[in-house]
């Protein structure tokens, strides 16, 4: 289990009490900081420094902050074992989820390269919400079905093969969806299943929240934000895609969604109006509606802030400064 933390000073304990309660009796849980400013990795130490149970305990803390994707890389590295399972700091394993995960990995013949399971959905205090339920990935069978309806995932609720991510290498630094592109990687190799049973308490307001935008600016940091990684996650899948042997099924369709992000890049990033003109005019292969919402973000937000003071108004926030 590789329990990755940062700045989660409030959850983290929570979070290794749930794997070092977990019942499976031969598991190894790496938990490792991924250099927090906050005491995250003091609340670790005071986490582990008395159990004395059957689970053998690695612990990590990065000088430097490498994100989502490198830090799942570097554990999976540092880690032993056939399968992997995810565990974030904000989120609480049941104690039955790998031994539920195993048992149903073992009756499906270690066929499938990943599992995922439903979530219980918890709030910032930990009062429980209902259950939340990725998609049943055992309906997507092939790159094709994969390309043409992309799954809904949940990263804390998933465990991989080893074997599947030697065969496609690190995940490269700058991703933050390593869940859908370990999806892909499992559909194109030996498949992947949904459980029905919910395996995690997964929290709401971690660092996958999605926050509302009540201003231009903030529209403008997510479109930005979401094109740099989708910039490095597309071709990781292009890449992926090829090693699998499937581009011809899914390359057109990543081909356009790469075409889409590096239009966005571009527009957003520092630089006079006439270039970001010319793109909107000549960047033929991304829509035109889009073309034109990224051109009134990157150069004439103001045209935008009466309908941003609206929305503030009507959630009852304060209409100024735009």
């Amino acid at each position: 289990m590789l329990l990755i933390a940062y700045r989660q000073v409030d959850t983290v304990a929570a979070a290794i009490a749930g794997a070092l309660a977990q019942t499976y009796p031969a598991l190894e849980i790496l938990v490792s900081d991924d250099a927090s400013d906050d005491g995250t990795w003091a609340e670790i130490e005071a986490a582990l420094a008395d159990y004395r149970g059957p689970h053998r305990i690695v612990r990590n803390r990065n000088p430097i902050n490498l994100g989502i994707g490198a830090h799942l890389s570097q554990l999976v590295a540092m880690s032993q074992g056939e399968l992997i399972f995810i565990a974030a700091g904000d989120d609480v394993s049941m104690p039955q989820r790998c031994e539920r995960t195993v048992a149903a990995w073992l009756a499906h013949q270690r066929r499938p390269d990943l599992i995922a399971s439903a979530l219980i959905d918890i709030d910032a205090r930990g009062h429980r919400h209902g259950t939340v339920r990725p998609s049943d990935l055992a309906a997507w069978r092939s790159a094709a079905d994969w390309i043409a309806r992309q799954p809904h995932v949940i990263g804390a609720g998933q465990a991989w093969t080893r074997r599947v991510f030697d065969r496609f290498g690190p995940l490269p630094a700058g991703t933050v969806a390593e869940d859908l592109i370990m999806v892909f990687r499992a559909v194109v190799s030996g498949g992947a299943i949904t459980l029905d049973e919910a395996l995690v308490q997964y929290r709401r307001g971690g660092l996958s929240q999605r926050r509302r935008a009540l201003h231009a600016s903030q529209v403008s940091a997510k479109l930005a934000n979401n094109a740099r990684h989708s910039l490095v996650e597309l071709p990781c899948l292009l890449r992926d895609a090829a090693l699998a042997g499937v581009s011809e099924q899914v390359a057109p369709g990543l081909q356009k969604q790469l075409a889409r992000e590096r239009h966005v890049a571009s527009q957003l990033a520092d630089g006079p109006l006439s270039p970001r003109l010319r793109r909107l005019l000549t960047d033929r292969e991304v829509p035109a509606l889009l073309r034109l919402r990224v051109f009134l973000y990157a150069a004439c937000p103001v045209l935008l802030a009466p309908g941003f003071a609206v929305k503030r108004w009507a959630l009852g926030r304060p209409v100024k400064p735009l």
